[in-house]
């Protein structure tokens, strides 16, 4: 469906164009709203068992794709992010 032509577009042309027109329409906004929306009725529907879940397999997908330096290297990283917030909250910077 993706390559389908219908008249003179593709229909991912047309989704993309139709995007596009709601995004300048209704702004940023409104794809935060209706994000929460889709969120809180999946979350009600599923529970935590679903996040659960998605998490795990996103889990194991990137520790395949990336391996065990990524998660070193990302841990360093936000470990030297909560160190310098610390320090900034010490010298009373905000």
């Amino acid at each position: 469906m993706k390559g389908e032509k219908k008249g003179n577009m593709t229909v991912s042309e047309a989704g993309k164009r139709g995007g596009e027109t709601t995004s300048e329409r209704y702004g940023h906004e409104f794809y935060e709203n209706i994000g929460k929306k889709g969120g809180k009725t999946t979350s009600e529907r599923y529970g935590s068992p679903f996040y659960e879940e998605i998490g795990a397999k996103g889990g194991q997908t990137t520790s395949q794709k990336y391996g065990h330096g990524f998660y070193e290297e990302i841990g360093h990283k936000g470990g030297q992010k909560v160190k310098e917030l610390i320090e900034k909250g010490k010298a009373g910077g905000a």
